[in-house]
């Protein structure tokens, strides 16, 4: 068979593959108009882990996804906590230590995006899961959440330690913000004549 005669499988597969481009483009055009909307993405995040755990709790069973999901969510939770260059093993430039340091902006090693995309698929892979009888798998579930509370407990304590130790916060809110040289009145007067 000759590809140039337009017969076969070709138009088809061609077809499907347009169609998975234009998707993936659209998909990624939602996800661009999503970013600044950092309220409305995490209540979309908490509307969908609200289905998760109602799912959970009506059908009394699946734990050891949710166990899995719990200690995802708490890797991807350490990685949003922590710098993008960790002062511990880096010998290049570090974060600000004394006063007179230069000002550097606190990096994350996984940016809020990131982590919510990331924290929300887990969450709708973790529903699809709920719906195979071969992931329900018996356990007592007490047991679970108990090793989950203290592997978050030692887990954050370590974390909390390193900030400490190399003195940095990884969130904004209560910051001071910098917003340069407000233009005096002397200066509007000049400019304009």
């Amino acid at each position: 068979m000759n590809l140039g005669d337009g017969g076969g499988d070709l138009p088809s597969s061609s077809a499907l593959s347009q169609w998975t481009v234009n998707a993936s483009r659209r998909y990624q055009h939602l996800l661009d108009k999503s970013t600044p909307l950092v309220i409305h993405r995490w209540i979309g995040f908490a509307f969908i882990a609200f289905v998760f755990a109602l799912r959970v709790y009506l059908v009394q069973g699946y734990y050891i996804v949710t166990y899995g999901l719990g200690i995802y969510i708490l890797q991807l939770f350490i990685l949003f906590l922590s710098p993008q260059v960790d002062p511990e093993i880096h010998d290049g430039p570090t974060l600000p230590t004394r006063g007179s340091d230069e000002f550097r902006p606190f990096v994350r090693r996984l940016p809020e995006f990131k982590f919510w995309y990331s924290i929300t698929k887990a969450f709708c892979v973790a529903f699809v899961l709920t719906f195979f009888s071969a992931f329900d798998v018996p356990v007592f579930w007490p047991i679970l959440l108990f090793y989950w509370v203290i592997l978050f407990f030692s887990t954050m304590k370590r974390q909390i330690m390193h900030m400490i130790k190399y003195k940095y916060v990884p969130f904004s809110f209560g910051k001071q913000r910098y917003t340069g040289k407000k233009a005096s009145a002397d200066d509007t007067d000049t400019t304009a004549a």
